[in-house]
């Protein structure tokens, strides 16, 4: 198990002496990950994403706190010539393949030549499953950018790491591609039972492969739950909206027949939210395009507005009515009062 306790991260400003111009980057991360579970960590630009995989792989020093892997405390780059861990693999944005060599040698980079055909098998294995096998003599340089990811993805995966430390792996790949790669690299980790921690601006990187979610915001932990919980318990936009459109209602804006008068907000999806036309309604549909399962509609009534999900067209200028269901109402109050 990889155990996160109470880890602080600051920038000196001048490199090496503290200072009050001095900048925190993570402040007081704690979590664990199990063998061979797949974290996602999401969060804004510049919340500290990134520089949690660096501390993890023993590239930063800590202001404060530690790591631990199977109960072994890991330590910092001022223990260590070159910083990192044999049982760690870390794949950062830079990539870090060789352009003047073949897609094979990057790959088998890692691999001892003392047993040449169970390299090549092995090589060829990992190819196949990023979809490479036909690149396999090309050197790197003649590659796109998705392509290129492809060959560190491979090659990080190739010495089967305990643990993989994945910093936006298919940001340059083709969204054809991406799917169903997605599903193949996951879904050998898990066979393999490694340990993922990926840090990803995408829901699909998130939804259907990872067991649990860390979010943080502005170098703090705001949230650690199971991916699902995190989705369908939305109760604060900033953590809702890295997953998908969310909607902030005023509780009396909603068409709804209720025994109490809520004054909250509620945080609804544009899929909950239902859509009816109504002559003498304040909400003027403001937007309507087909989006392909669905229409997406914009209606705005003075400076608020939400958007919703509708299987039948509305006109712009049309007066409606918003709703939703009431049980999942009461259920998003609820949440609020939990929090």
């Amino acid at each position: 198990m990889l155990r996160i306790d109470n880890v602080s991260v600051t920038l000196f400003s001048d490199g090496i002496n503290k200072s009050s111009s001095d900048t925190s980057i993570l402040k007081n991360i704690s979590f664990n990950v199990n063998q061979g579970e797949h974290l996602s960590v999401v969060g804004h630009s510049g919340s500290g994403k990134s520089t949690l995989l660096k501390a993890i792989y023993g590239l930063l020093s800590l202001e404060s706190g530690q790591i631990f892997y199977n109960n072994k405390l890991l330590l910092g780059p001022e223990h260590f010539l070159i910083p990192g861990y044999e049982f760690m693999k870390y794949l950062a944005q830079d990539l870090g393949i060789m352009p003047f060599i073949s897609v094979r040698d990057n790959v088998g980079d890692f691999l001892s030549n003392f047993y040449p055909k169970k390299k090549k098998q092995k090589v060829d294995q990992l190819l196949e499953l990023v979809g490479l096998s036909s690149k396999a003599n090309v050197h790197v340089r003649y590659l796109s950018g998705g392509q290129k990811q492809r060959v560190a993805l491979a090659k990080v995966l190739a010495l089967e790491p305990q643990v993989l430390l994945l910093d936006e792996p298919f940001s340059q790949i083709d969204q054809a591609l991406k799917s169903d790669l997605r599903h193949r690299i996951f879904t050998y980790l898990k066979n393999k039972n490694i340990t993922c921690i990926t840090v990803t601006h995408q829901v699909e990187d998130i939804l259907g492969f990872a067991d649990r979610v860390l979010v943080l915001k502005n170098g703090k932990q705001v949230a650690f739950d199971q991916t699902d919980h995190l989705v369908f318990n939305p109760y604060d936009r900033y953590i809702s909206q890295l997953f998908f459109t969310v909607n902030e209602i005023p509780a009396h804006l909603l068409n709804l027949d209720l025994k109490h008068n809520y004054t909250q907000n509620v945080l609804l999806y544009p899929w909950e939210i239902v859509v009816k036309e109504s002559h003498s309604a304040s909400f003027i549909v403001d937007k309507c395009f087909f989006s392909g399962s669905h229409y997406h509609i914009r209606v705005v009534c003075g400076g608020w507005s939400c958007t919703a999900h509708s299987q039948r067209v509305f006109s712009v200028g049309q007066r409606v009515i918003i709703s939703c269901n009431e049980d999942l109402f009461l259920k998003r109050i609820e949440l609020l009062f939990q929090k």
